[in-house]
Protein backbone atom coordinates (compact mmCIF):
# COMPACT_ATOMS: atom_id res chain seq x y z
CA UNK A 1 0.00 0.00 0.00
CA UNK A 2 1.13 3.64 -0.81
CA UNK A 3 2.87 5.18 2.29
CA UNK A 4 3.65 2.16 4.12
CA UNK A 5 6.73 0.11 4.74
CA UNK A 6 7.08 -3.93 4.84
CA UNK A 7 6.07 -3.31 8.55
CA UNK A 8 3.25 -1.76 7.78
CA UNK A 9 4.05 1.38 10.00
CA UNK A 10 3.41 4.74 8.20
CA UNK A 11 6.15 6.52 6.55
CA UNK A 12 4.86 10.06 8.24
CA UNK A 13 5.41 10.72 11.69
CA UNK A 14 2.56 11.00 13.81
CA UNK A 15 2.80 14.31 14.63
CA UNK A 16 2.50 15.36 11.46
CA UNK A 17 -0.49 12.45 10.34
CA UNK A 18 -2.91 14.77 10.01
CA UNK A 19 -1.09 17.52 7.71
CA UNK A 20 -1.66 16.32 4.46
CA UNK A 21 -1.69 18.20 1.16
CA UNK A 22 -2.38 21.96 1.80
CA UNK A 23 -5.85 23.16 1.07
CA UNK A 24 -3.78 26.15 -0.88
CA UNK A 25 -1.92 23.61 -3.45
CA UNK A 26 -5.14 21.90 -3.70
CA UNK A 27 -7.43 24.72 -4.96
CA UNK A 28 -4.99 26.28 -6.76
CA UNK A 29 -4.38 23.15 -8.98
CA UNK A 30 -8.30 23.71 -9.51
CA UNK A 31 -7.56 27.24 -10.46
CA UNK A 32 -5.35 25.78 -13.35
CA UNK A 33 -7.31 23.31 -14.51
CA UNK A 34 -10.26 24.89 -14.52
CA UNK A 35 -8.87 28.61 -15.99
CA UNK A 36 -10.59 29.94 -13.17
CA UNK A 37 -9.69 33.14 -11.35
CA UNK A 38 -7.77 32.30 -8.27
CA UNK A 39 -8.53 34.67 -4.93
CA UNK A 40 -7.45 31.70 -3.10
CA UNK A 41 -3.94 32.27 -2.37
CA UNK A 42 -3.08 34.61 -0.99
CA UNK A 43 -0.24 36.15 -3.20
CA UNK A 44 0.17 39.25 -5.37
CA UNK A 45 -0.24 39.40 -9.35
CA UNK A 46 1.84 42.39 -9.68
CA UNK A 47 5.46 42.86 -8.51
CA UNK A 48 7.03 44.96 -5.72
CA UNK A 49 8.73 48.67 -6.36
CA UNK A 50 10.82 48.35 -9.94
CA UNK A 51 13.93 50.25 -7.21
CA UNK A 52 13.25 47.59 -4.90
CA UNK A 53 13.61 44.89 -7.54
CA UNK A 54 16.57 46.69 -9.15
CA UNK A 55 18.46 46.97 -5.45
CA UNK A 56 18.29 43.17 -5.45
CA UNK A 57 19.39 42.88 -9.31
CA UNK A 58 22.25 45.24 -8.32
CA UNK A 59 23.29 43.22 -5.46
CA UNK A 60 23.13 39.84 -7.48
CA UNK A 61 25.56 41.73 -10.54
CA UNK A 62 27.68 43.01 -7.52
CA UNK A 63 28.31 39.75 -5.85
CA UNK A 64 26.31 40.57 -2.44
CA UNK A 65 24.95 37.74 -1.21
CA UNK A 66 25.73 35.00 -3.84
CA UNK A 67 27.12 32.78 -1.18
CA UNK A 68 26.24 32.36 2.57
CA UNK A 69 25.12 35.61 4.16
CA UNK A 70 25.94 35.72 8.19
CA UNK A 71 23.53 33.32 9.76
CA UNK A 72 21.35 36.32 11.57
CA UNK A 73 20.91 37.75 8.27
CA UNK A 74 23.08 40.53 6.77
CA UNK A 75 23.94 43.58 8.88
CA UNK A 76 22.58 46.08 6.28
CA UNK A 77 18.95 44.19 6.99
CA UNK A 78 19.18 43.96 10.32
CA UNK A 79 19.81 47.81 11.22
CA UNK A 80 16.60 48.64 8.66
CA UNK A 81 14.76 46.38 10.84
CA UNK A 82 15.57 47.77 13.88
CA UNK A 83 15.05 51.41 12.33
CA UNK A 84 11.80 50.15 11.03
CA UNK A 85 10.41 48.97 14.29
CA UNK A 86 11.51 52.41 15.71
CA UNK A 87 10.26 54.72 13.13
CA UNK A 88 6.69 52.64 13.23
CA UNK A 89 6.18 52.07 16.78
CA UNK A 90 8.69 53.80 18.99
CA UNK A 91 10.90 50.24 19.55
CA UNK A 92 14.22 50.14 19.80
CA UNK A 93 15.99 47.36 19.02
CA UNK A 94 19.78 46.32 18.84
CA UNK A 95 20.39 44.88 15.33
CA UNK A 96 23.13 43.05 16.62
CA UNK A 97 21.60 40.61 19.52
CA UNK A 98 17.58 41.48 18.79
CA UNK A 99 17.07 41.23 15.30
CA UNK A 100 17.05 37.57 13.30
CA UNK A 101 16.40 37.46 10.01
CA UNK A 102 14.17 34.02 8.97
CA UNK A 103 13.04 32.39 5.24
CA UNK A 104 9.74 34.26 5.33
CA UNK A 105 7.55 34.53 8.39
CA UNK A 106 6.53 30.55 8.23
CA UNK A 107 10.15 29.67 9.41
CA UNK A 108 9.94 32.32 11.98
CA UNK A 109 7.30 30.37 13.70
CA UNK A 110 8.21 27.41 13.26
CA UNK A 111 12.30 28.22 14.37
CA UNK A 112 10.31 29.86 17.34
CA UNK A 113 8.09 27.18 18.32
CA UNK A 114 10.93 24.45 17.82
CA UNK A 115 13.10 26.48 20.05
CA UNK A 116 10.32 27.62 22.66
CA UNK A 117 8.25 24.54 23.68
CA UNK A 118 9.00 21.29 25.55
CA UNK A 119 6.77 18.24 24.40
CA UNK A 120 3.49 18.71 25.98
CA UNK A 121 3.06 22.09 26.54
CA UNK A 122 0.25 24.06 25.98
CA UNK A 123 -0.41 26.68 22.77
CA UNK A 124 -3.17 28.72 22.91
CA UNK A 125 -3.88 30.50 19.16
CA UNK A 126 -6.51 32.29 18.26
CA UNK A 127 -8.69 29.98 15.64
CA UNK A 128 -9.11 30.08 12.50
CA UNK A 129 -5.60 30.36 12.27
CA UNK A 130 -2.82 30.03 9.21
CA UNK A 131 -2.32 26.29 9.02
CA UNK A 132 1.17 26.52 9.42
CA UNK A 133 0.43 27.81 13.22
CA UNK A 134 -0.67 23.91 13.60
CA UNK A 135 1.86 21.98 11.97
CA UNK A 136 4.53 24.07 13.92
CA UNK A 137 2.67 23.07 17.45
CA UNK A 138 2.98 19.57 16.16
CA UNK A 139 6.75 19.52 14.78
CA UNK A 140 7.80 21.04 18.49
CA UNK A 141 5.89 18.36 19.97
CA UNK A 142 3.32 20.99 21.81
CA UNK A 143 -0.36 20.61 22.23
CA UNK A 144 -2.58 23.26 20.32
CA UNK A 145 -5.35 24.67 22.69
CA UNK A 146 -7.78 27.16 20.38
CA UNK A 147 -9.53 30.28 21.22
CA UNK A 148 -11.84 30.82 18.68
CA UNK A 149 -12.77 34.49 17.27
CA UNK A 150 -16.56 34.63 17.33
CA UNK A 151 -18.63 36.35 14.25
CA UNK A 152 -20.53 39.38 15.99
CA UNK A 153 -22.20 42.30 14.76
CA UNK A 154 -20.12 42.05 10.99
CA UNK A 155 -16.22 41.34 12.64
CA UNK A 156 -15.15 38.37 14.13
CA UNK A 157 -13.79 39.37 18.30
CA UNK A 158 -11.83 37.60 20.59
CA UNK A 159 -13.39 36.91 23.82
CA UNK A 160 -11.21 37.67 26.73
CA UNK A 161 -13.04 35.47 29.47
CA UNK A 162 -12.31 32.81 26.73
CA UNK A 163 -9.25 33.50 26.68
CA UNK A 164 -8.42 33.15 30.49
CA UNK A 165 -10.32 30.33 30.84
CA UNK A 166 -7.97 28.29 27.97
CA UNK A 167 -4.75 29.39 30.05
CA UNK A 168 -3.83 25.93 32.31
CA UNK A 169 -0.52 24.92 34.44
CA UNK A 170 0.61 23.73 31.32
CA UNK A 171 0.24 26.53 29.16
CA UNK A 172 4.05 28.05 27.78
CA UNK A 173 2.75 30.75 25.12
CA UNK A 174 0.31 32.51 23.21
CA UNK A 175 0.85 32.65 19.57
CA UNK A 176 -0.99 35.82 18.05
CA UNK A 177 -1.93 37.06 14.54
CA UNK A 178 -2.98 40.47 14.24
CA UNK A 179 -3.74 41.64 11.76
CA UNK A 180 -5.44 38.48 11.43
CA UNK A 181 -5.38 35.81 8.28
CA UNK A 182 -8.21 35.06 7.55
CA UNK A 183 -10.88 37.16 9.46
CA UNK A 184 -9.43 40.43 8.75
CA UNK A 185 -9.74 41.06 12.93
CA UNK A 186 -7.80 43.63 14.13
CA UNK A 187 -7.17 43.46 17.94
CA UNK A 188 -8.30 46.49 19.63
CA UNK A 189 -5.10 48.09 22.47
CA UNK A 190 -7.86 47.73 25.33
CA UNK A 191 -7.92 43.54 24.08
CA UNK A 192 -3.82 43.37 24.04
CA UNK A 193 -3.47 45.20 27.15
CA UNK A 194 -5.56 42.65 28.30
CA UNK A 195 -3.32 39.97 26.33
CA UNK A 196 -0.51 41.71 27.85
CA UNK A 197 -1.99 41.45 31.63
CA UNK A 198 -2.82 37.84 31.05
CA UNK A 199 1.17 36.95 29.86
CA UNK A 200 2.49 38.73 32.34
CA UNK A 201 0.62 37.63 34.97
CA UNK A 202 0.92 33.98 34.08
CA UNK A 203 4.51 34.17 33.10
CA UNK A 204 3.47 33.03 29.72
CA UNK A 205 5.84 33.79 26.28
CA UNK A 206 4.01 34.97 23.52
CA UNK A 207 4.84 35.16 18.93
CA UNK A 208 3.13 37.57 16.95
CA UNK A 209 2.69 37.23 13.77
CA UNK A 210 1.98 40.92 12.80
CA UNK A 211 2.85 40.21 8.64
CA UNK A 212 -0.12 42.29 7.90
CA UNK A 213 1.48 45.46 9.73
CA UNK A 214 0.55 47.89 6.69
CA UNK A 215 -2.13 46.81 5.92
CA UNK A 216 -4.62 47.81 8.71
CA UNK A 217 -7.91 49.78 7.23
CA UNK A 218 -9.95 50.48 10.07
CA UNK A 219 -8.16 50.68 14.14
CA UNK A 220 -4.36 51.07 13.60
CA UNK A 221 -1.70 48.03 14.38
CA UNK A 222 -0.03 48.00 18.02
CA UNK A 223 2.50 45.23 18.48
CA UNK A 224 2.29 43.59 21.18
CA UNK A 225 5.83 44.16 22.24
CA UNK A 226 5.22 48.05 23.29
CA UNK A 227 2.66 46.94 26.47
CA UNK A 228 3.91 46.82 29.57
CA UNK A 229 6.41 44.01 30.48
CA UNK A 230 6.15 42.51 27.04
CA UNK A 231 8.95 43.29 25.63
CA UNK A 232 11.06 40.62 27.43
CA UNK A 233 8.76 37.88 26.52
CA UNK A 234 7.63 38.94 22.86
CA UNK A 235 8.66 37.35 19.80
CA UNK A 236 7.76 39.27 17.11
CA UNK A 237 7.67 38.39 13.71
CA UNK A 238 7.55 40.74 10.08
CA UNK A 239 7.65 39.90 6.70
CA UNK A 240 8.61 41.85 3.28
CA UNK A 241 6.52 39.57 1.47
CA UNK A 242 3.21 40.85 2.08
CA UNK A 243 4.41 44.65 2.81
CA UNK A 244 6.15 44.67 -0.58
CA UNK A 245 4.61 41.86 -2.85
CA UNK A 246 7.74 39.81 -3.06
CA UNK A 247 6.28 36.80 -1.63
CA UNK A 248 9.10 34.68 -3.80
CA UNK A 249 11.43 36.28 -1.96
CA UNK A 250 10.77 34.73 1.51
CA UNK A 251 12.10 37.00 3.72
CA UNK A 252 11.00 37.46 7.00
CA UNK A 253 12.20 38.24 10.62
CA UNK A 254 11.55 37.82 13.97
CA UNK A 255 12.57 41.17 17.07
CA UNK A 256 12.71 39.92 20.51
CA UNK A 257 15.10 40.41 23.25
CA UNK A 258 18.13 38.78 23.10
CA UNK A 259 17.68 35.50 25.08
CA UNK A 260 14.71 35.12 22.53
CA UNK A 261 16.77 36.04 19.74
CA UNK A 262 19.17 33.71 20.62
CA UNK A 263 16.94 30.70 21.09
CA UNK A 264 14.93 31.09 18.08
CA UNK A 265 18.55 31.44 16.26
CA UNK A 266 19.52 27.98 17.60
CA UNK A 267 16.43 26.23 15.97
CA UNK A 268 16.93 28.47 12.73
CA UNK A 269 20.11 27.68 12.13
CA UNK A 270 19.19 23.71 11.51
CA UNK A 271 16.33 24.47 9.30
CA UNK A 272 17.47 26.81 6.46
CA UNK A 273 20.77 28.25 8.20
CA UNK A 274 20.50 31.11 5.70
CA UNK A 275 18.60 32.45 2.53
CA UNK A 276 17.46 34.66 0.06
CA UNK A 277 21.29 36.51 0.22
CA UNK A 278 20.73 39.22 -2.65
CA UNK A 279 17.41 40.04 -1.77
CA UNK A 280 18.23 40.72 1.78
CA UNK A 281 20.22 43.69 0.20
CA UNK A 282 17.14 44.90 -1.68
CA UNK A 283 14.85 44.47 0.90
CA UNK A 284 17.03 46.63 3.42
CA UNK A 285 16.33 49.19 0.77
CA UNK A 286 12.76 48.43 0.85
CA UNK A 287 12.53 48.78 4.88
CA UNK A 288 13.52 52.68 4.26
CA UNK A 289 11.48 53.79 1.56
CA UNK A 290 9.14 57.28 2.21
CA UNK A 291 5.87 56.97 4.03
CA UNK A 292 3.80 57.40 0.89
CA UNK A 293 5.12 54.16 -0.53
CA UNK A 294 3.29 52.86 2.68
CA UNK A 295 0.27 54.94 2.31
CA UNK A 296 -0.42 54.23 -1.38
CA UNK A 297 -0.03 50.58 -0.76
CA UNK A 298 -2.61 50.60 1.79
CA UNK A 299 -5.52 52.72 0.24
CA UNK A 300 -4.51 50.66 -2.89
CA UNK A 301 -4.96 47.64 -0.78
CA UNK A 302 -8.58 49.22 0.67
CA UNK A 303 -10.07 50.15 -2.93
CA UNK A 304 -9.35 46.46 -3.76
CA UNK A 305 -10.93 45.28 -0.24
CA UNK A 306 -14.34 47.91 -0.95
CA UNK A 307 -14.86 46.53 -4.58
CA UNK A 308 -14.82 42.84 -3.80
CA UNK A 309 -16.41 43.34 -0.86
CA UNK A 310 -19.10 45.19 -2.58
CA UNK A 311 -19.55 42.66 -5.26
CA UNK A 312 -19.46 39.13 -3.21
CA UNK A 313 -22.43 41.26 -1.36
CA UNK A 314 -24.43 41.91 -4.41
CA UNK A 315 -23.47 38.58 -5.02
CA UNK A 316 -25.73 37.27 -2.02
CA UNK A 317 -22.40 36.15 0.28
CA UNK A 318 -22.82 37.44 3.86
CA UNK A 319 -19.49 39.73 3.92
CA UNK A 320 -17.21 40.66 6.98
CA UNK A 321 -15.38 43.83 5.81
CA UNK A 322 -12.25 43.34 7.05
CA UNK A 323 -10.52 45.92 9.54
CA UNK A 324 -6.53 44.52 7.75
CA UNK A 325 -5.17 42.23 5.58
CA UNK A 326 -5.82 41.51 1.96
CA UNK A 327 -8.17 38.77 2.63
CA UNK A 328 -12.17 38.95 3.20
CA UNK A 329 -14.18 36.21 5.40
CA UNK A 330 -17.64 35.22 3.62
CA UNK A 331 -20.99 33.89 5.08
CA UNK A 332 -21.98 31.31 2.13
CA UNK A 333 -25.57 30.40 4.04
CA UNK A 334 -27.49 33.40 2.43
CA UNK A 335 -26.86 31.69 -0.34
CA UNK A 336 -28.44 28.15 0.60
CA UNK A 337 -25.02 26.84 1.36
CA UNK A 338 -23.80 25.47 4.78
CA UNK A 339 -20.22 23.45 3.99
CA UNK A 340 -17.51 25.10 2.92
CA UNK A 341 -15.19 22.87 1.37
CA UNK A 342 -17.82 21.75 -1.07
CA UNK A 343 -18.78 24.94 -2.31
CA UNK A 344 -14.99 25.81 -2.95
CA UNK A 345 -14.56 22.73 -4.65
CA UNK A 346 -17.69 23.61 -6.67
CA UNK A 347 -17.02 27.38 -7.41
CA UNK A 348 -14.26 26.85 -10.42
CA UNK A 349 -16.60 24.97 -12.38
CA UNK A 350 -19.97 27.24 -11.28
CA UNK A 351 -18.34 30.73 -11.50
CA UNK A 352 -14.97 30.59 -12.63
CA UNK A 353 -13.22 31.74 -9.52
CA UNK A 354 -11.24 29.60 -6.59
CA UNK A 355 -11.64 30.49 -2.48
CA UNK A 356 -10.74 28.59 0.38
CA UNK A 357 -12.64 27.26 2.66
CA UNK A 358 -12.22 28.87 6.40
CA UNK A 359 -12.93 25.32 8.10
CA UNK A 360 -9.08 24.32 7.19
CA UNK A 361 -8.25 26.83 10.26
CA UNK A 362 -10.01 25.74 12.61
CA UNK A 363 -9.60 22.73 14.89
CA UNK A 364 -13.65 23.13 15.32
CA UNK A 365 -14.67 22.39 12.24
CA UNK A 366 -17.94 22.72 12.42
CA UNK A 367 -17.23 26.74 13.77
CA UNK A 368 -15.96 27.56 10.18
CA UNK A 369 -18.10 25.07 7.93
CA UNK A 370 -19.64 28.31 6.64
CA UNK A 371 -17.50 30.22 5.95
CA UNK A 372 -15.35 31.24 2.64
CA UNK A 373 -12.18 33.31 2.20
CA UNK A 374 -11.13 35.66 -0.90
CA UNK A 375 -8.03 37.15 -1.41
CA UNK A 376 -8.33 40.89 -2.72
CA UNK A 377 -4.30 41.35 -3.55
CA UNK A 378 -4.67 41.26 -7.05
CA UNK A 379 -5.05 43.72 -10.48
CA UNK A 380 -8.37 45.77 -9.95
CA UNK A 381 -9.33 44.04 -13.62
CA UNK A 382 -8.86 40.64 -12.17
CA UNK A 383 -11.13 41.79 -8.94
CA UNK A 384 -13.91 43.05 -11.27
CA UNK A 385 -13.68 39.98 -13.69
CA UNK A 386 -14.39 37.82 -10.37
CA UNK A 387 -16.92 39.77 -9.01
CA UNK A 388 -18.95 39.62 -12.52
CA UNK A 389 -18.45 36.13 -12.25
CA UNK A 390 -19.64 35.71 -8.72
CA UNK A 391 -22.97 38.22 -9.63
CA UNK A 392 -23.82 35.64 -12.35
CA UNK A 393 -23.53 32.53 -10.45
Amino acid sequence: MAGMTSSSRPLLNRRLAEFGTTIFAEMSALAVQTGAINLGQGFPDTDGPEEVREAAVRALRDGRGNQYPPGPGIPELRTAIAAHQERWYGLSYDPGTEVLVTAGATEAVAASLLALLEPGDEVIALEPYYDSYAASIAMAGGTRVPVTLHPHEGAFRLDLDELHAAVSGRTRLLLLNTPHNPTGTVLTRAELAAIAELAVERDLLVVTDEVYEHLVFEGEHLPLACFPGMRERTVTIGSAGKTFSFTGWKVGWITAAPALVTAVRSAKQFLTYVSAGPFQYAVAEALALPDTYFTAFREDMLAKRDLLAAGLAEAGFGVFRPAGTYFVTTDIRPLGERDGFAFCRALPERAGVVAIPNAVFYDHREEGAPFVRFAFCKQTAVLEEAVKRLRAM
